[in-house]
């Protein structure tokens, strides 16, 4: 019986598809945040239900700017009311809204912004737009963004991440108002 010449051939082309198949599978596993996000909000998930069955029960935060928080024109971030406030010349709000933290924290303080960049990646491995970074501290880069999927960060996640995230409308607010130089008041 002749020898069939595809044999080697089809040795090497399923070891190239395996190569392949675990290149991928390394990179997958590199670029994946090390804590999956939260389910978004709204999602049909009976625990999604069940949180905002018991979000509406509890007490309604003010969203009155809050006092001694600075003058002039201004980001205000308020740590436990996971809110922020954009604050014209006027000491007036502008827009306030909520936003989700990551593990990590700016310290209460003032703090100006020091870089923008209109997309990339977060620390969180998840793509994200209208960055405003205002703090670094210890390696932790504390800045708002928006997630172009609209998640937010897991705020029990093992890595330390300074993000803050906000709807994909309210990004697009803070970085039409919050250029470099302009204030970041963090209060607790």
């Amino acid at each position: 019986m002749p020898r069939s010449s595809t044999g080697p051939a089809v040795a090497v082309l399923t070891a190239a598809a395996l190569g392949v198949v675990g290149f991928l599978g390394y990179q997958a596993a590199a670029t994946a945040p090390d804590h999956p996000t939260q389910a978004r909000p709204g999602s049909h998930s009976a625990e999604s239900k069940k949180k905002d069955k018991d979000d509406a029960g509890a007490k309604k935060k003010s969203t009155a700017l809050p006092a001694r928080s600075g003058t002039g024109v201004r980001v205000v971030y308020a740590l436990g009311d996971k809110r922020v406030w954009l604050v014209g010349a006027d000491g007036k709000a502008s827009r306030t809204f909520e936003v989700g933290p990551s593990p990590a924290s700016p310290d209460p303080g003032t703090y100006a912004v020091t870089s923008r960049n209109k997309g990339g990646v977060g620390s969180d491995g998840v793509q994200v737009e209208h960055v405003v970074v205002f703090h670094s501290e210890g390696g932790v880069v504390f800045g708002f963004s928006a997630a172009v999927d609209g998640s937010m960060p897991d705020p029990n996640a093992r890595k330390r991440t300074g993000a803050v995230r906000e709807s994909r409308a309210d990004g697009a607010a803070m970085w039409e108002f919050a250029q470099v130089d302009v204030k970041v008041v963090v209060v607790p």
